[in-house]
Parts: C-alpha cells; structure tokens; sequence
C-alpha cells in the first residue's frame, strides 16, 4: 500500500498535484476525494482536468451527482455523492457502471466506500488551522 504526503501551500499547488497524478492514471481508475467543504476537493478536480485540456469544462456536479467528460477516447467521470443518503442510492443511477468505463473521481467517496471496487485511491485533504493557504494531502492505494 502506497502512501504519501503533500503540503500544499496555494491552489496553484493543488492543481499541479492533481495534474501530475492525472498524467498517470487510466480508464478503470478510481479516486475518491475526502475532506471538509474548501479543502481543496473541487480545486484538485480542476488541476485533474487541466492535464487533459478540460480545465474550462469543470462545474460542480452538487446536483446532478456526475459529470462526465471525454478527451483523447478516455472519459472522466466527476461525482459529488455528497446528498446521497447511502450507497443504495449510488447504485440506482448505475454508478458501479462508470468504474469500467472511464476515471472516477468521487468527491465524499467515503459515503459509498462500501460498494467501491477492491482497488483504489485515496486522497484526504485536510485544512491547517494556522494558515488558511496551506492544506495536506494525503495519498493513499487502497487495496483489498
């Protein structure tokens, strides 16, 4: 199991962080995104989609749980299953069929942890309370 810290210290920071793990990732990966509201989940998201020139693209799928995007044949696939109330709820709209299809990335992935594949990431951020522009982020490969 990989595990891993990174101290953040601006947005810019977030946003290369993420866009140097999209540069590694392929269909079928998944990484969920766990952290208070500001933490830096939707900034992570943003530097996700800049590695693929989608970085224009991006809105809050608050409420229509997923948004999906496509670039060079690989679709990513943006959740916030932030309003669901269990996993069922994630199933119903077909969720488990996007693992297959593409890069998941679920903001508050924990809330369905239970029907995730055996195989993960994933990443935690986590404020400081001294100052406002850092964050940590830490990594982890989750493997059952």
């Amino acid at each position: 199991m990989k595990k891993s810290i990174f101290i953040s210290k601006s947005e810019n920071d977030t946003k290369n962080y993420a866009k140097n793990l999209a540069s590694e990732l392929k269909p079928k990966d998944i990484v969920i995104l766990t952290g208070d509201l500001g933490s830096g989940k939707t900034k992570f998201v943003e530097g996700f989609l800049s590695y693929f020139g989608l970085e224009q693209e991006i809105s809050s799928p608050t409420f229509t749980i997923v948004n999906e995007y496509k670039k060079n044949e690989i679709n990513i696939y943006h959740f916030d299953v932030y309003r669901l109330s269990d996993s069922s709820e994630f199933s119903e709209i077909g969720g488990e069929e996007y693992f297959e299809n593409g890069i998941c990335l679920i903001e508050w992935g924990e809330l369905i942890e239970d029907i995730l594949p055996k195989k993960y990431i994933h990443i935690t951020f986590e404020k400081d309370d001294e100052n406002e522009n850092i964050r940590r982020i830490y990594y982890e490969n989750i493997e059952y």
